[in-house]
């Protein structure tokens, strides 16, 4: 019998999770919301508990967030979920999926190129940078560490190419990029879950 697999985050999941249903078909029942991305944390709580209803349990739950968490969008001053907010919620959807679901993986945050670097077409600028990528990661961590969830280090994965793998538009990655952390993905979640 196959396993049953949830995939939840934002839209870099979106990236990367057709890959990784590919590469998991033998084994896995892989699910995910193929139309909406997770986006900030609180957004991904609402997420998972509509796809746990519909479609649980499952067997392992592997997701992201941060990206739409630490960004600060004008005219607003400070990000989406500050801090302590971001670990609020991080700890509220470990909850809900640990009701239902056997084991639960966490993926980091994806590294922020420098200021300047492969500039957006559309001039994009972003309200934070890769120390906040790194802090919103360390604190995530150290949290979801301590109450026994696997950290998928998608963030060093991405980290050792040179343009980290990122689209012209500097946030969402390449094709390359995307296929690169499916099949991380898929290597963490067959450890997990023995197969």
């Amino acid at each position: 019998m196959k396993k049953k697999v949830l995939l939840l985050g934002d839209s870099i999941r979106m990236g990367y999770d057709e890959y990784v249903k590919e590469l998991l078909q033998e084994d896995c029942e892989v699910y995910y919301d193929d139309e909406d991305n997770g986006r900030f944390a609180a957004y991904t709580l609402w997420q998972a508990n509509q796809l746990i209803r519909q479609y649980g349990p499952f067997d392992l739950v592997h997701w992201n967030n941060g990206y739409w968490d630490m960004n600060i969008e004008a005219p607003m001053t400070e990000a989406i979920h500050p801090l302590d907010e971001y670990l609020h919620f991080l700890k509220r959807i470990l909850e809900l999926v640990r009701k239902d679901s056997a084991k639960v993986v966490f993926a980091t945050t994806l590294p922020m190129l420098p200021e300047g670097e492969m500039d957006s077409p559309e001039g994009r600028q972003f309200a934070y940078d890769d120390n906040t990528a790194c802090r919103y990661n360390a604190a995530a961590c150290s949290l979801l560490e301590g109450e026994g969830v696997r950290i998928n280090d998608l963030y060093a994965l991405c980290k050792q190419h040179p343009t980290l793998y990122k689209c012209p538009d500097r946030l969402h990655l390449t094709e390359e990029g995307s296929r690169k952390c499916a099949e991380q993905v898929a290597a963490v979640i067959r450890e997990e879950l023995g197969l």
